[in-house]
């Protein structure tokens, strides 16, 4: 059995087919982990979603900031971007089933010393408090009240962790981090307006995973985002 990663689909299915079968992906035999924004920006998230989960426990998929506003969008909330190619979803006779699929997935997934999540882990979280924050936000996302924080997702404040945050602005953070995060400071305080390559940042960021005494160093990160 062997596990693949792959960063990103954004709706690129027939990438995604080509690349698996570079690879001779098995679902009877492998696993796929897939570090989160399965849908947009590519010419094709309908037919991605329906192939990720059709693959049922073969893949793994946590979700990314895009999975996100897909989801928030659904419900009424937030406004599409120009670039965005997610009418497609949003018109198919199975779309509650899949947002329904794709709501359930995880921010953060370890297994020994392995981590994915879609873009960064805060410099300050333990391996375990990384999975503990994850879990906080997704018993929302999964829960009955799910509507309410997408009502007040979008926001970049606040920028840094603190252990006395509540409700939404505790929840923010958290999804902030796990589905936007690229460059912080080494005190943890997130930069979400640059976008571009690692040494290309403002004086006094970090990409987040170069933070010198990082407590989430000990495990091999999978991450992606950078796309």
């Amino acid at each position: 059995m062997s596990t693949y990663a792959i960063g990103d689909p954004q709706g690129c299915q027939t990438s995604l087919l080509r690349l698996l079968d570079e690879v001779k992906f098995d679902p009877a035999a492998d696993r796929l982990w897939l570090v989160g924004d399965l849908v947009n920006r590519g010419p094709d998230s309908l037919a991605v979603l329906r192939f990720v989960k059709s693959l049922g426990e073969s893949a793994i998929s946590v979700l990314g900031n895009h999975d996100l506003h897909l989801l928030a969008l659904a419900e009424g909330y937030g406004r599409a971007h120009k670039g965005d190619t997610l009418d497609a979803v949003l018109a198919a006779p199975d779309r509650d089933e899949l947002l329904a699929w794709l709501r359930q997935r995880k921010l953060a997934w370890r297994e020994g010393d392995f981590l994915m999540v879609h873009a960064g882990v805060l410099p300050g979280w333990t391996l375990d408090d990384t999975m503990q924050r994850a879990a906080e936000a997704e018993a929302v996302l999964h829960g009955a009240h799910y509507r309410d924080f997408f009502a007040q997702m979008y926001g970049n404040a606040p920028v840094a962790w603190d252990e006395d945050l509540q409700g939404v602005e505790r929840l923010r953070v958290i999804v902030n981090a796990f589905t936007r995060l690229r460059y912080c400071t080494p005190t943890g305080e997130m930069e979400f307006h640059h976008k571009g390559a690692p040494g290309t940042q403002p004086a006094g960021w970090l990409p987040w995973f170069e933070v010198p005494g990082r407590q989430s160093a000990a495990a091999t990160l999978v991450f992606g985002h950078w796309s």
